[in-house]
């Protein structure tokens, strides 16, 4: 066998859009976490996460804006390469970010276009009906779309802030008719954030493809969050649907206080730290 193939061999085999439908026949639910960076991406690829977001989110967690809305398609754009290039085996899912895909189909599918090039493996963007028509038309230019309809943070000042979505009737309606609007146009999958348990259910029933909750109660095919919520690396504790894995804060606050007080106390670098003449 040839260096070539051998390497080829070894290399794990990447998830593909396909294996989200398999595993949606088979009853499997899976994870999603957002990723920004090579390191945290290689970290989360390793614990076995098959599918990471290069989320908009991005806009609070990396840059400091106080929400998703000002965040640019070239900001977002080194990012999603660099988990690109951090992993081997996750599908990599990038939001288009607000503003870059609202305007045409056209502006949509270049947007769209340009987070493939930078290493995307799919795009995510927000809206249900309203929205059906961008999903066609990417789609059509042959790039994976994953939908996300109930809350859309993008549109939070319209909606009026955080709201839960299908408490009502006519709500409830309204939201699963989002979601089978991008499904229909094409979407492989929908998530689903900040809906109601009972509609969040109903839609992973009526929707072949695979839903993705996001505070949207355990009957949804997956569940993601922000990675910096899951680890505790966050101190935001506003979402109550987050639950917290560790205290990623603590941790490195811990760490650096350590780091600043064997500096100040000369302990730092010691020898073992030290190279010979």
């Amino acid at each position: 066998m040839s260096q070539t193939s051998d390497t080829a061999a070894r290399r794990p085999t990447r998830v593909r859009v396909p294996h989200l439908a398999r595993w949606k026949a088979e009853g499997r639910r899976w994870a999603m976490l957002t990723a920004y960076d090579a390191t945290t991406a290689g970290v989360l690829e390793e614990a076995g996460i098959p599918v990471l977001l290069v989320g908009d989110s991005a806009a609070n967690v990396v840059y400091g804006y106080s929400s998703s809305l000002p965040v640019t398609l070239e900001e977002m754009l080194p990012l999603v390469a660099a988990v690109a290039r951090g992993t081997q085996r996750p599908l990599v899912v990038a939001d288009l970010p607000f503003g870059s895909y609202e305007a045409s189909d056209a502006q949509a599918v270049t947007a769209a276009a340009a987070l493939m090039k930078a290493g995307a493996h799919a795009v995510k963007l927000e809206g249900g009906v309203r929205a059906r028509d961008r999903v066609a038309a990417i789609v059509a230019a042959g790039i994976p779309v994953m939908g996300h309809v109930g809350f859309t943070p993008q549109a939070e000042h319209a909606i009026g802030g955080y709201r839960v979505a299908g408490r009502d009737d006519a709500a409830a309606e309204r939201t699963v008719a989002d979601a089978v609007a991008v499904a229909d146009a094409g979407a492989f999958a929908v998530v689903l954030e900040m809906v109601s348990a009972p509609v969040a259910s109903r839609i992973r029933e009526v929707l072949a493809v695979p839903t993705v909750g996001i505070g949207s109660g355990p009957d949804c095919d997956a569940q993601v969050l922000v990675w910096q919520d899951m680890a505790g690396l966050n101190d935001d504790s506003r979402l109550s649907f987050v639950k917290r894995y560790a205290d990623m804060r603590g941790v490195l606050r811990g760490a650096a206080a350590a780091f600043a007080a064997e500096v100040e106390d000369g302990s730092f670098p010691d020898a073992a730290h030290s190279f010979d003449a």
